[in-house]
């Protein structure tokens, strides 16, 4: 047996077996909370003209930054195979930088506070 039938088969053995503890492990007790949609904490059947809090917008927005900007470093495995690693390091650590001022920027301006 190779390698790529080996793998093949613990990743459809892990998939199947976790799929199916995913159904049976979960308590199926459904409630009117439950069993209602869900749109960022607003009543679906109320009036559509409520405030809404622009602050938990502003923390989804900057969750989606970071989280995209983290994306660009996934390819860094990948970069030792370039004719210069230490160009690929030299990257890396410039977007690692760049995300750690732009996190500390939006700490020391408050925006990481849920509530005042």
């Amino acid at each position: 047996m190779n390698l790529v039938t080996t793998m093949l088969i613990i990743s459809i053995t892990l998939s199947t077996i976790l799929a199916i503890v995913s159904f049976w492990l979960p308590q199926m007790t459904p409630d009117h909370e439950k069993l209602s949609p869900y749109e960022c904490g607003f009543d679906p059947l109320g009036s559509a003209r409520l405030p809404f809090s622009l602050r938990f917008f502003l923390v989804a927005i900057l969750f989606l930054l970071f989280d995209l900007e983290i994306a660009l470093l996934l390819p860094l495995p990948w970069g030792d195979q370039l004719s210069s690693p230490l160009m690929t390091f030299v990257w890396a650590f410039t977007v690692l930088i760049l995300l750690t001022l732009g996190l500390i920027y939006e700490w020391t301006q408050g925006g990481l506070e849920w509530a005042e």
